[in-house]
Protein backbone atom coordinates (compact mmCIF):
# COMPACT_ATOMS: atom_id res chain seq x y z
CA UNK A 1 0.00 0.00 0.00
CA UNK A 2 1.27 3.48 -0.91
CA UNK A 3 0.31 6.76 0.76
CA UNK A 4 0.64 10.30 -0.59
CA UNK A 5 -1.04 13.68 -0.22
CA UNK A 6 -2.96 13.65 -3.51
CA UNK A 7 -3.99 11.00 -6.03
CA UNK A 8 -4.87 12.32 -9.49
CA UNK A 9 -6.84 9.94 -11.68
CA UNK A 10 -6.07 10.79 -15.29
CA UNK A 11 -2.89 11.73 -17.11
CA UNK A 12 -4.37 14.08 -19.69
CA UNK A 13 -3.54 17.76 -19.91
CA UNK A 14 -5.85 18.63 -17.00
CA UNK A 15 -4.45 15.99 -14.66
CA UNK A 16 -0.87 16.86 -15.61
CA UNK A 17 -1.47 20.58 -15.09
CA UNK A 18 -3.00 20.02 -11.64
CA UNK A 19 -0.06 17.78 -10.75
CA UNK A 20 2.40 20.45 -11.85
CA UNK A 21 0.82 23.28 -9.88
CA UNK A 22 0.39 21.07 -6.79
CA UNK A 23 4.05 20.04 -6.99
CA UNK A 24 5.05 23.70 -7.12
CA UNK A 25 3.27 24.02 -3.77
CA UNK A 26 5.23 21.09 -2.35
CA UNK A 27 2.48 18.44 -2.40
CA UNK A 28 3.30 14.72 -2.67
CA UNK A 29 1.35 13.66 -5.76
CA UNK A 30 0.86 10.51 -7.80
CA UNK A 31 -0.87 10.51 -11.21
CA UNK A 32 -2.58 7.27 -12.20
CA UNK A 33 -3.13 6.88 -15.95
CA UNK A 34 -4.70 3.71 -17.32
CA UNK A 35 -3.06 4.15 -20.74
CA UNK A 36 -0.27 6.60 -21.52
CA UNK A 37 0.08 10.22 -20.46
CA UNK A 38 -1.86 12.33 -22.97
CA UNK A 39 -3.04 9.26 -24.87
CA UNK A 40 -6.53 10.50 -25.67
CA UNK A 41 -8.11 13.94 -26.23
CA UNK A 42 -5.03 15.83 -25.02
CA UNK A 43 -2.96 14.53 -27.93
CA UNK A 44 -5.81 14.53 -30.45
CA UNK A 45 -6.68 18.20 -29.89
CA UNK A 46 -5.83 20.85 -32.47
CA UNK A 47 -4.47 23.04 -29.67
CA UNK A 48 -6.52 26.19 -30.22
CA UNK A 49 -6.50 28.77 -27.44
CA UNK A 50 -9.87 30.11 -28.53
CA UNK A 51 -10.87 32.19 -25.54
CA UNK A 52 -13.02 34.42 -27.76
CA UNK A 53 -13.83 32.51 -30.93
CA UNK A 54 -16.43 30.13 -29.49
CA UNK A 55 -17.86 32.37 -26.78
CA UNK A 56 -21.29 33.52 -27.91
CA UNK A 57 -22.22 35.49 -24.76
CA UNK A 58 -20.52 37.06 -21.74
CA UNK A 59 -20.26 35.31 -18.40
CA UNK A 60 -17.92 33.40 -16.10
CA UNK A 61 -16.76 31.04 -18.85
CA UNK A 62 -15.23 33.67 -21.12
CA UNK A 63 -13.70 35.41 -18.10
CA UNK A 64 -12.01 32.15 -17.11
CA UNK A 65 -10.90 31.50 -20.69
CA UNK A 66 -9.39 34.98 -21.03
CA UNK A 67 -7.47 34.56 -17.80
CA UNK A 68 -6.15 31.19 -18.87
CA UNK A 69 -5.13 32.37 -22.34
CA UNK A 70 -3.17 35.21 -20.77
CA UNK A 71 -1.09 32.67 -18.84
CA UNK A 72 0.38 31.00 -21.92
CA UNK A 73 3.27 33.31 -22.87
CA UNK A 74 4.86 33.03 -19.43
CA UNK A 75 3.87 29.36 -19.16
CA UNK A 76 5.62 28.59 -22.46
CA UNK A 77 8.82 30.16 -21.14
CA UNK A 78 8.48 28.44 -17.77
CA UNK A 79 7.90 24.96 -19.19
CA UNK A 80 10.71 25.38 -21.69
CA UNK A 81 13.04 26.37 -18.90
CA UNK A 82 12.09 23.34 -16.81
CA UNK A 83 11.89 20.73 -19.58
CA UNK A 84 13.45 22.04 -22.79
CA UNK A 85 10.14 21.40 -24.56
CA UNK A 86 8.77 24.09 -26.86
CA UNK A 87 4.97 24.03 -26.75
CA UNK A 88 4.95 25.90 -30.10
CA UNK A 89 2.87 28.87 -29.03
CA UNK A 90 1.56 30.50 -32.22
CA UNK A 91 0.30 34.07 -31.74
CA UNK A 92 -0.66 34.89 -35.34
CA UNK A 93 -4.28 35.22 -34.25
CA UNK A 94 -7.51 33.68 -35.50
CA UNK A 95 -10.06 34.52 -38.18
CA UNK A 96 -13.66 33.51 -37.49
CA UNK A 97 -15.12 33.41 -40.99
CA UNK A 98 -18.74 34.21 -41.87
CA UNK A 99 -20.40 32.48 -44.83
CA UNK A 100 -23.51 34.68 -44.95
CA UNK A 101 -25.04 37.91 -43.64
CA UNK A 102 -26.67 36.26 -40.64
CA UNK A 103 -23.35 34.89 -39.44
CA UNK A 104 -21.69 38.22 -40.13
CA UNK A 105 -24.19 40.11 -37.97
CA UNK A 106 -23.79 37.61 -35.15
CA UNK A 107 -20.02 38.01 -35.28
CA UNK A 108 -20.24 41.81 -35.31
CA UNK A 109 -22.44 41.65 -32.20
CA UNK A 110 -19.95 39.28 -30.59
CA UNK A 111 -17.11 41.68 -31.36
CA UNK A 112 -19.02 44.51 -29.68
CA UNK A 113 -19.54 42.85 -26.30
CA UNK A 114 -16.11 41.25 -26.32
CA UNK A 115 -14.52 44.67 -26.80
CA UNK A 116 -16.58 45.93 -23.87
CA UNK A 117 -14.94 43.19 -21.79
CA UNK A 118 -11.54 44.45 -22.84
CA UNK A 119 -10.87 41.90 -25.57
CA UNK A 120 -9.57 42.76 -29.01
CA UNK A 121 -11.89 41.94 -31.91
CA UNK A 122 -12.01 43.47 -35.38
CA UNK A 123 -14.51 42.93 -38.17
CA UNK A 124 -12.81 42.47 -41.54
CA UNK A 125 -14.61 42.73 -44.86
CA UNK A 126 -13.82 40.04 -47.48
CA UNK A 127 -11.23 42.20 -49.22
CA UNK A 128 -9.30 42.70 -45.99
CA UNK A 129 -9.42 38.98 -45.24
CA UNK A 130 -7.97 38.05 -48.62
CA UNK A 131 -5.33 40.78 -48.43
CA UNK A 132 -4.09 39.14 -45.24
CA UNK A 133 -4.79 35.51 -46.19
CA UNK A 134 -4.97 35.31 -50.02
CA UNK A 135 -5.81 31.60 -50.09
CA UNK A 136 -9.17 32.03 -48.33
CA UNK A 137 -12.12 31.29 -50.61
CA UNK A 138 -13.91 34.02 -52.52
CA UNK A 139 -17.45 33.32 -51.26
CA UNK A 140 -16.97 34.42 -47.65
CA UNK A 141 -18.93 37.37 -46.25
CA UNK A 142 -16.12 38.56 -43.99
CA UNK A 143 -14.41 37.49 -40.79
CA UNK A 144 -13.92 38.45 -37.19
CA UNK A 145 -10.21 38.85 -36.48
CA UNK A 146 -9.24 37.84 -32.96
CA UNK A 147 -5.56 38.80 -32.62
CA UNK A 148 -5.15 37.34 -29.14
CA UNK A 149 -6.63 33.89 -29.76
CA UNK A 150 -3.68 31.61 -30.33
CA UNK A 151 -2.69 27.94 -30.55
CA UNK A 152 -0.12 25.48 -29.22
CA UNK A 153 0.95 21.90 -29.81
CA UNK A 154 -1.44 19.99 -27.57
CA UNK A 155 0.77 16.88 -27.27
CA UNK A 156 3.82 18.98 -26.42
CA UNK A 157 1.91 21.01 -23.82
CA UNK A 158 0.67 17.85 -22.10
CA UNK A 159 4.12 16.28 -22.13
CA UNK A 160 5.73 19.47 -20.86
CA UNK A 161 3.32 19.65 -17.91
CA UNK A 162 4.05 15.99 -17.13
CA UNK A 163 7.84 16.31 -17.36
CA UNK A 164 7.87 19.51 -15.32
CA UNK A 165 5.72 17.88 -12.65
CA UNK A 166 7.92 14.79 -12.65
CA UNK A 167 11.02 16.96 -12.19
CA UNK A 168 9.33 18.37 -9.07
CA UNK A 169 8.74 14.90 -7.63
CA UNK A 170 5.37 13.83 -9.01
CA UNK A 171 5.12 10.11 -9.78
CA UNK A 172 3.36 9.03 -12.97
CA UNK A 173 2.13 5.46 -13.26
CA UNK A 174 1.06 4.56 -16.78
CA UNK A 175 -1.03 1.47 -17.46
CA UNK A 176 -2.47 1.88 -13.97
CA UNK A 177 -6.24 1.46 -14.18
CA UNK A 178 -8.32 2.45 -11.17
CA UNK A 179 -10.67 -0.42 -10.35
CA UNK A 180 -12.34 0.86 -7.19
CA UNK A 181 -12.48 3.61 -4.59
CA UNK A 182 -11.66 3.25 -0.90
CA UNK A 183 -14.14 4.96 1.42
CA UNK A 184 -14.64 5.54 5.11
CA UNK A 185 -18.20 6.69 5.62
CA UNK A 186 -18.73 9.65 3.30
CA UNK A 187 -15.01 10.18 2.72
CA UNK A 188 -12.83 8.87 -0.08
CA UNK A 189 -9.54 7.65 1.33
CA UNK A 190 -7.85 6.18 -1.74
CA UNK A 191 -8.19 3.86 -4.71
CA UNK A 192 -7.65 0.27 -5.72
CA UNK A 193 -5.75 -0.23 -8.96
CA UNK A 194 -4.22 -3.00 -11.03
CA UNK A 195 -0.94 -1.97 -9.37
CA UNK A 196 -2.30 -2.22 -5.84
CA UNK A 197 -3.75 0.11 -3.21
CA UNK A 198 -3.07 3.84 -3.00
CA UNK A 199 -4.21 6.00 -0.08
CA UNK A 200 -4.41 9.77 0.10
CA UNK A 201 -6.29 12.56 1.84
CA UNK A 202 -7.36 13.93 -1.54
CA UNK A 203 -8.44 12.14 -4.73
CA UNK A 204 -8.84 14.21 -7.91
CA UNK A 205 -11.03 12.80 -10.65
CA UNK A 206 -9.58 14.19 -13.89
CA UNK A 207 -10.21 11.27 -16.20
CA UNK A 208 -11.71 13.24 -19.09
CA UNK A 209 -14.62 11.55 -20.83
CA UNK A 210 -14.29 8.58 -18.47
CA UNK A 211 -14.86 10.68 -15.33
CA UNK A 212 -18.59 9.98 -15.26
CA UNK A 213 -18.01 6.24 -15.65
CA UNK A 214 -15.58 6.18 -12.72
CA UNK A 215 -17.82 8.35 -10.56
CA UNK A 216 -20.63 5.80 -10.85
CA UNK A 217 -18.48 3.36 -8.88
CA UNK A 218 -19.14 5.66 -5.92
CA UNK A 219 -22.85 5.92 -6.69
CA UNK A 220 -22.24 9.41 -8.00
CA UNK A 221 -24.18 10.71 -11.00
CA UNK A 222 -21.58 13.05 -12.48
CA UNK A 223 -22.90 14.65 -15.70
CA UNK A 224 -19.77 14.10 -17.80
CA UNK A 225 -20.12 12.19 -21.06
CA UNK A 226 -18.04 11.47 -24.17
CA UNK A 227 -18.21 13.61 -27.28
CA UNK A 228 -16.32 11.87 -30.06
CA UNK A 229 -14.34 14.08 -32.40
CA UNK A 230 -12.75 13.12 -35.72
CA UNK A 231 -9.96 15.10 -37.36
CA UNK A 232 -7.44 14.85 -40.15
CA UNK A 233 -4.07 16.38 -41.05
CA UNK A 234 -3.09 17.78 -44.45
CA UNK A 235 0.23 18.83 -45.90
CA UNK A 236 -0.12 21.49 -48.62
CA UNK A 237 2.65 21.96 -51.19
CA UNK A 238 2.96 25.61 -50.10
CA UNK A 239 1.97 27.72 -47.11
CA UNK A 240 -1.78 28.11 -47.42
CA UNK A 241 -2.43 30.40 -44.44
CA UNK A 242 -0.67 31.67 -41.30
CA UNK A 243 -3.61 32.33 -39.02
CA UNK A 244 -5.98 29.76 -37.58
CA UNK A 245 -9.18 29.79 -39.64
CA UNK A 246 -12.48 28.93 -38.01
CA UNK A 247 -15.76 28.62 -39.91
CA UNK A 248 -19.06 26.84 -39.59
CA UNK A 249 -18.16 23.33 -40.69
CA UNK A 250 -14.46 23.13 -39.82
CA UNK A 251 -11.39 24.82 -38.45
CA UNK A 252 -7.91 24.85 -40.00
CA UNK A 253 -4.94 25.07 -37.64
CA UNK A 254 -1.48 25.52 -39.23
CA UNK A 255 1.25 23.74 -37.27
CA UNK A 256 4.97 24.45 -36.93
CA UNK A 257 5.89 21.34 -38.94
CA UNK A 258 3.87 22.44 -41.98
CA UNK A 259 0.76 20.34 -41.32
CA UNK A 260 -2.77 21.74 -41.32
CA UNK A 261 -5.00 20.15 -38.71
CA UNK A 262 -8.63 20.01 -39.87
CA UNK A 263 -11.31 19.43 -37.27
CA UNK A 264 -13.60 18.32 -35.98
CA UNK A 265 -16.81 16.33 -35.80
CA UNK A 266 -18.95 16.05 -32.68
CA UNK A 267 -20.81 12.85 -31.75
CA UNK A 268 -22.24 12.83 -28.25
CA UNK A 269 -22.26 9.72 -26.05
CA UNK A 270 -19.95 7.90 -28.45
CA UNK A 271 -16.87 6.06 -27.17
CA UNK A 272 -16.33 4.14 -30.41
CA UNK A 273 -12.84 4.14 -31.97
CA UNK A 274 -12.03 4.85 -35.59
CA UNK A 275 -12.89 7.51 -38.14
CA UNK A 276 -15.85 7.26 -40.52
CA UNK A 277 -15.62 7.85 -44.25
CA UNK A 278 -18.42 10.39 -43.89
CA UNK A 279 -16.37 12.41 -41.40
CA UNK A 280 -13.36 12.49 -43.70
CA UNK A 281 -15.54 13.53 -46.62
CA UNK A 282 -17.25 16.35 -44.67
CA UNK A 283 -14.04 17.72 -43.20
CA UNK A 284 -12.24 17.58 -46.55
CA UNK A 285 -15.14 19.30 -48.31
CA UNK A 286 -15.32 22.11 -45.74
CA UNK A 287 -11.54 22.58 -45.70
CA UNK A 288 -11.44 22.96 -49.49
CA UNK A 289 -14.40 25.32 -49.36
CA UNK A 290 -12.58 27.56 -46.89
CA UNK A 291 -9.16 27.33 -48.57
CA UNK A 292 -9.65 25.96 -52.13
CA UNK A 293 -5.96 25.20 -52.68
CA UNK A 294 -6.15 22.56 -49.93
CA UNK A 295 -7.99 20.31 -52.38
CA UNK A 296 -4.53 19.49 -53.73
CA UNK A 297 -2.95 18.89 -50.30
CA UNK A 298 -1.75 15.46 -49.24
CA UNK A 299 -3.78 13.71 -46.54
CA UNK A 300 -1.23 12.70 -43.90
CA UNK A 301 -3.38 11.09 -41.22
CA UNK A 302 -6.76 10.99 -39.56
CA UNK A 303 -7.76 10.13 -36.01
CA UNK A 304 -10.50 10.30 -33.41
CA UNK A 305 -10.77 10.72 -29.68
CA UNK A 306 -13.39 11.59 -27.08
CA UNK A 307 -13.74 14.92 -25.33
CA UNK A 308 -15.48 15.25 -21.95
CA UNK A 309 -18.82 17.00 -22.41
CA UNK A 310 -20.96 18.22 -19.51
CA UNK A 311 -24.61 18.70 -18.70
CA UNK A 312 -24.62 22.47 -19.28
CA UNK A 313 -21.55 22.92 -21.44
CA UNK A 314 -19.35 24.27 -18.64
CA UNK A 315 -16.49 22.40 -16.98
CA UNK A 316 -16.91 20.81 -13.56
CA UNK A 317 -14.17 21.94 -11.19
CA UNK A 318 -14.03 21.79 -7.42
CA UNK A 319 -14.81 19.64 -4.42
CA UNK A 320 -17.96 17.60 -3.98
CA UNK A 321 -19.91 18.41 -0.84
CA UNK A 322 -21.35 14.91 -0.62
CA UNK A 323 -18.01 13.07 -0.79
CA UNK A 324 -15.25 14.42 1.42
CA UNK A 325 -11.80 14.23 -0.08
CA UNK A 326 -13.05 13.94 -3.67
CA UNK A 327 -12.36 16.72 -6.18
CA UNK A 328 -13.42 16.88 -9.82
CA UNK A 329 -11.75 18.55 -12.80
CA UNK A 330 -13.50 17.43 -15.97
CA UNK A 331 -16.10 18.37 -18.57
CA UNK A 332 -13.86 20.89 -20.37
CA UNK A 333 -15.16 19.72 -23.78
CA UNK A 334 -13.27 21.64 -26.53
CA UNK A 335 -11.49 23.94 -24.10
CA UNK A 336 -9.26 21.54 -22.19
CA UNK A 337 -6.01 22.79 -23.74
CA UNK A 338 -7.00 26.44 -23.31
CA UNK A 339 -8.16 26.00 -19.71
CA UNK A 340 -5.39 23.68 -18.57
CA UNK A 341 -3.18 26.28 -16.84
CA UNK A 342 -5.97 28.10 -15.01
CA UNK A 343 -7.55 24.79 -14.02
CA UNK A 344 -4.25 23.52 -12.63
CA UNK A 345 -3.51 26.70 -10.74
CA UNK A 346 -7.00 27.14 -9.22
CA UNK A 347 -7.47 23.47 -8.34
CA UNK A 348 -4.05 23.38 -6.66
CA UNK A 349 -4.97 26.45 -4.64
CA UNK A 350 -8.29 24.88 -3.60
CA UNK A 351 -6.78 21.50 -2.70
CA UNK A 352 -4.11 23.10 -0.54
CA UNK A 353 -6.67 25.02 1.48
CA UNK A 354 -7.09 28.28 -0.38
CA UNK A 355 -10.34 30.11 -1.04
CA UNK A 356 -11.08 30.13 -4.77
CA UNK A 357 -14.33 32.03 -5.48
CA UNK A 358 -13.61 31.90 -9.22
CA UNK A 359 -14.49 28.21 -9.18
CA UNK A 360 -17.99 28.72 -7.76
CA UNK A 361 -19.75 28.90 -11.17
CA UNK A 362 -18.09 25.62 -12.13
CA UNK A 363 -18.78 23.66 -8.96
CA UNK A 364 -19.63 20.01 -9.67
CA UNK A 365 -22.50 20.43 -7.17
CA UNK A 366 -24.22 23.07 -9.32
CA UNK A 367 -26.13 20.53 -11.41
CA UNK A 368 -28.97 18.41 -10.02
CA UNK A 369 -27.38 15.33 -11.63
CA UNK A 370 -24.34 15.71 -9.34
CA UNK A 371 -25.98 13.91 -6.46
CA UNK A 372 -25.04 10.86 -4.45
CA UNK A 373 -27.21 7.80 -4.54
CA UNK A 374 -25.31 6.79 -1.42
CA UNK A 375 -21.61 6.26 -0.97
CA UNK A 376 -20.89 2.58 -0.98
CA UNK A 377 -19.69 1.39 2.40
Amino acid sequence: MQTQDVIIIGGGVIGCSIAYYLAKKGADVVVLERDRVGAHASSAAAGMLGAQVEMAFPGPMIELCLRSRAMFPELARELYGRTGLDIELNTEGLLRVAWNRTEAEELRDRAHWQRELGGRAEWWEPRSVREDEPEVGADITGALFLPDDAQVSAPRLTLAFARAAQALGVRFLEGCEVTDFLTDGDQVTGVETVFGTFRAGVVVLAAGAWSGVLARRLGLNLPVFPVKGESLALRPDRLSHRKTLFAHGCYLVPKADGRIVVGATEKEHDFSPGVSLGAIHRLAHEAARLVPSLAEADVLSYWSSVRPGSGDGLPLMGRLASVRGLYVASGHFRNGILLSPITGALMAELITGGEVPELAPFSPDRLPESAMDGVRR
